[in-house]
């Protein structure tokens, strides 16, 4: 118990850092802009708000500019369902990703999301 507490605020104060030390967001062309809005509609993140792994998605995301809708795992027993009964595993943090054929992938592991994200939008 004192562990996870520990855990919890450490997190919590590197969520905060995380906050006071981002980059600029990436500047587009409103129509590139757009087109990125459109293709981030197929992605979501599902994420602990205070997990570092996940900090360093967000981080990313934000500095290519790369709205994804979030779902907090521990805050949402709906998401975590969704996550395990879909995904296969209660670990985060992973990027749903939706096809335009209809098909769908569940990526773990932050570095391979990462690395995902900035071949997909790094360039838009």
């Amino acid at each position: 118990m004192i562990l996870k507490a520990f855990r919890n605020g450490l997190g919590s104060l590197i969520a905060g850092v995380d906050c006071l030390t981002r980059p600029a967001k990436k500047q587009r062309s409103p129509e590139a802009q757009a087109k990125v809005d459109a293709a981030a509609a197929s992605l979501a993140l599902y994420q602990f708000h205070a997990c570092p792994f996940c900090i360093k998605v967000r981080r990313v995301l934000h500095t290519l500019n790369v709205p994804v809708a979030l779902h907090d795992v521990n805050k949402s027993p709906a998401a975590e369902q969704v996550l395990i009964q879909k995904g296969g595993k209660r670990q985060v943090p992973c990027l749903h990703i939706k096809e335009d054929d209809g098909t769908e992938r569940w990526l773990y592991e932050s570095k391979a999301i990462i690395q995902y994200l900035e071949t997909r939008f790094a360039d838009e």
